[in-house]
């Protein structure tokens, strides 16, 4: 069963948006990090509003080569590239860009196999570095790039989304999808940095920013009961990216996978916690062919519908579920999975890595702040199932998952 973590969260000499809505100028000196004890592969995960004109320096205090090769989408290309390519040739650096198709339909091994070709045809020795700006999508694939060229060269990671600030960007994780399942084909590869600009946020679509707080939400289940209050008092906050609301969730968020990463890094154990709510939410963002969720919008689902799990096991309370869903609504994510037969949904957990043997292992929440990781049978599911899922409506919150 899992703990309770420490260091609850701190709100005080935040940076604030202005009426404006544009963010307020930051000294160099006001950041925060998070250290990463990993032996060796330690690192520090730098959070810190505009520093992204640094880059130059920053990366230049790592790289043990001039080259760098900057894997971004075309969407983050066109806000972001030319300042952070600017900031390593003033370095003395040697920037080479490498522009991807946006979206989780990039996330293949054909992109990464495009991506090996880019770096071989341009010689990458195995003192240049990588670095992934951009989202969760971008920085598995490049991270999984780093991890297999040349049996591994270094990268960074600069996230750009909240889904990868809080969550995909720390703790090593890399790889692509599978057309059977997410997720299925990666290597653990630790980045040498992980820079947050929080910044970033602000050109994020809406709907981007919605579905990145499902995994803020996930975390103050799972560890901090604190944290979790705290999101019910501050979500409109949050909603209008009111940063002295958002930088204090991002570190919270980053403290909490650290230490379940440093306790577990290779998930034999502790850190199958953050998996929860992604065992139902893998499956459905599969069965939608990527298109139907983006992946906090699946997460999200996933979050309340494994919840209900777990009550429907003994494991957890009805007030629970609410309290969770009533959460998850307020952030503007849906919370039902629409018409999705029980035999492809079954079918599509157990392509999930973390099935076992025929039975889907699950993270259950116990209480606010505490889970328990438990496989569940076919035969409890499917009760569940019938009893609470199917023919169910969600009105008034958009559910495009609508499968026969």
């Amino acid at each position: 069963m899992s703990r309770r973590l420490s260091s609850p969260m701190q709100f005080a000499d935040k940076p604030e948006l202005k009426d404006s809505g544009e963010p307020t100028e930051l000294s160099s000196s006001r950041y925060e990090t998070v250290p990463v004890d990993l032996g060796e592969r330690s690192y520090e995960i730098v959070v810190e509003s505009g520093l992204l004109s640094s880059m130059g320096d920053r990366l230049g205090q790592l790289a043990r080569g001039r080259k760098v090769g900057i894997v971004t989408d075309r969407h983050v290309a066109s806000r972001y590239l030319a300042a952070v390519r600017r900031s390593l040739a003033r370095a003395g650096l040697e920037p080479v860009s490498i522009a991807l198709q946006p979206g989780e339909q990039s996330k293949t091994l054909k992109t990464v196999g495009t991506v090996l070709d880019d770096l071989a045809r341009r010689k990458f020795d195995r003192h240049s570095m990588l670095v992934a700006l951009g989202g969760g999508v971008v920085g598995d694939i490049t991270g999984f790039a780093a991890a297999i060229y040349l049996r591994g060269i270094p990268f960074v990671q600069i996230p750009t989304t909240l889904v990868a600030q809080v969550d995909s960007s720390v703790g090593g994780k890399t790889g692509v999808d599978h057309r059977l399942g997410k997720n299925l084909i990666g290597a653990f590869h630790q980045p040498r940095a992980v820079f947050i600009d929080p910044l970033t946020l602000r050109t994020l679509p809406r709907r981007e920013w919605i579905a990145g707080l499902a995994e803020v939400i996930k975390y103050g289940i799972i560890a901090d009961e604190e944290m979790f209050s705290r999101l019910e008092q501050t979500m409109p906050a949050l909603l209008k990216l009111d940063l002295s609301a958002v930088l204090p969730v991002i570190v919270r968020s980053c403290e909490i996978k650290v230490k379940i990463v440093v306790e577990d890094e290779r998930e034999t154990d502790r850190r199958r916690t953050l998996n929860y709510g992604h065992t139902i939410g893998h499956a459905l963002e599969s069965l939608g062919g990527y298109r139907d969720l983006i992946h906090g919008e699946a997460v999200g689902i996933g979050l309340v519908q494994e919840a209900s799990v777990a009550s429907h096991m003994g494991l957890c309370s009805e007030d629970v579920v609410n309290r969770i869903r009533s959460l998850v609504r307020r952030a503007g994510l849906a919370d039902r999975m629409g018409n999705v037969s029980l035999p492809r949904l079954w079918e599509a957990m157990l392509h999930d890595k973390k099935a076992v043997a025929g039975q889907v292992v699950g993270v259950w929440p116990v209480r606010i702040g505490e889970t328990v990781i438990k496989p569940v049978s076919k035969e409890i599911f499917a009760d569940w199932y019938k009893k609470r899922v199917k023919n169910t409506k969600n009105p008034g919150v958009r559910n495009r998952l609508m499968f026969s």
